[in-house]
């Protein structure tokens, strides 16, 4: 049997089907990131989002039959709005303290924009699968500021313990926020500490 050709008016249709079932998955994905960065994972209800993005329960599961797709898509979603620093930007520096300074002043400048929503969602990860990248993004430039040192042994293992703290969201959190550092002199503090894992003065 001859196949029939889809009408223009069925390809129409068809066509704002699919737009219209993007512009709700995008909304739901939109109120779930607003929510994480606010509350928190952990705090977010099913209800909140349907709510924020004018929808049914139905509707939401049918575009999310599980947490973990929500979670991905919202990973995604995020990183393409506020794309992280590239932990990789201070390799072509020798020094290893310019190094340093020159990674953390763009790691904390980044954890300064987008404190709530970090803090946030750092604290859920306990409990959700959430914060992945973050992590990622800090053990990358723990490795990458330790390995502008020459070392070896337990040397290289106390100076990637101290780069590893440097990095930490929450260590600089507690030096800017709880003890009311500038984020330069929260460097100068993570160097030292990193000076002396390194036996130098």
């Amino acid at each position: 049997m001859e196949k029939q050709p889809v009408s223009r008016k069925r390809k129409y249709e068809l066509r704002k089907r699919a737009d219209k079932q993007a512009d709700t998955r995008r909304r739901i994905v939109e109120a779930t990131v607003m929510f994480h960065n606010t509350v928190g994972p952990a705090r977010t209800t099913v209800a909140d989002i349907c709510r924020k993005a004018g929808i049914q329960r139905a509707t939401f599961y049918r575009h999310f039959p599980d947490e973990l797709s929500l979670f991905k898509e919202c990973r995604a979603f995020a990183i393409n709005e506020r794309p992280m620093p590239d932990p990789d930007g201070c390799l072509t520096i020798a020094d290893p303290i310019r190094r340093m300074r020159s990674g953390l002043a763009t790691a904390y400048a980044f954890y300064r924009e987008h404190e709530q929503g970090m803090a946030a969602i750092i604290r859920d990860s306990e409990v959700m699968p959430v914060g992945g990248g973050f992590f990622q993004f800090a053990d990358r430039l723990r490795d990458v500021m330790a390995a502008g040192w020459t070392a070896r042994g337990k040397r290289h293992a106390r100076i990637l313990a101290a780069c590893g703290h440097a990095a930490d969201f929450q260590a600089w959190r507690s030096l800017a926020r709880k003890q009311g550092l500038s984020d330069g002199e929260v460097i100068q503090a993570m160097v030292a500490l990193t000076v002396a894992a390194a036996g130098r003065s």
